[in-house]
């Protein structure tokens, strides 16, 4: 979800029972070379990092690379955690409300990942704010992401994906991912979880309060 909680291989369906070991281990060939990609973005500059030095670093050939990433802005504009996000988000009860139900998974989602992934997640927010070719690119994922709050948000509340009262609350809190993904971008040491989580219990409690119509 715009890098916090956004298509690569989705790492829980990889983890899961029944997944093969060359399903494994495509997983983790094409997080590795995702991974390697981004780190050596930071280092060197988006710009000036080659596909051919993206594969040396990931030891493996150029034409793996664009097996999994056809073009280099994929790199960064792929995310998997959407598919991790969703199982959080499933597996919350079903009558915790809309919001209290999004914060948990999102933080469950965030909690999950290792100080690589986590890393890595804040890498691509850097870049996607920073690289204008790379915020255009990431559109897509952009759209992707509010149709999906779109749908969790009107199917946990009863509601069609048209209603008014749907549309709002999912457009706040699509600005308030965003906003937090902009801020992580420009401080490393913002605390991503605990802000994202505050500003949604914020909003979780002006509803409560009745200051946002239904």
């Amino acid at each position: 979800m715009m890098g916090l909680v956004g298509e690569q291989w989705p790492r829980a369906a990889a983890e899961g029972p029944g997944v093969g070991l060359r399903e494994r281990k495509k997983a983790k060939t094409r997080a590795a070379i995702q991974q390697e990609a981004l780190r050596l973005f930071r280092e060197r500059g988006y710009e000036a990092t080659t596909m051919e030095q993206i594969a040396e670093a990931a030891e493996v050939s150029q034409s793996t690379v664009f097996r999994y990433f056809p073009t280099k802005d994929e790199l960064v504009v792929s995310d998997e955690q959407d598919a991790f996000f969703l199982q959080a988000w499933r597996a919350q009860p079903a009558d915790l409300p809309v919001l209290s139900a999004l914060r948990r998974a999102i933080q469950e989602t965030l909690t999950s990942l290792s100080p690589g992934e986590f890393r890595a997640q804040r890498d691509r927010d850097v870049l996607m704010v920073t690289v204008p070719g790379l915020w255009a690119a990431s559109l897509g994922n952009i759209n992707q992401t509010t149709q999906m709050i779109t749908s969790l948000v009107a199917e946990r509340s009863g509601r069609v994906e048209s209603a008014p009262s749907v549309r709002a609350l999912s457009a706040a809190i699509f600005g308030v991912i965003l906003s937090a993904m902009i801020r992580w971008a420009g401080d490393p040491d913002y605390d991503v979880a605990r802000d994202l989580d505050q500003m949604l219990a914020h909003l979780d409690g002006d509803l409560r309060a009745g200051s946002v119509p239904d």
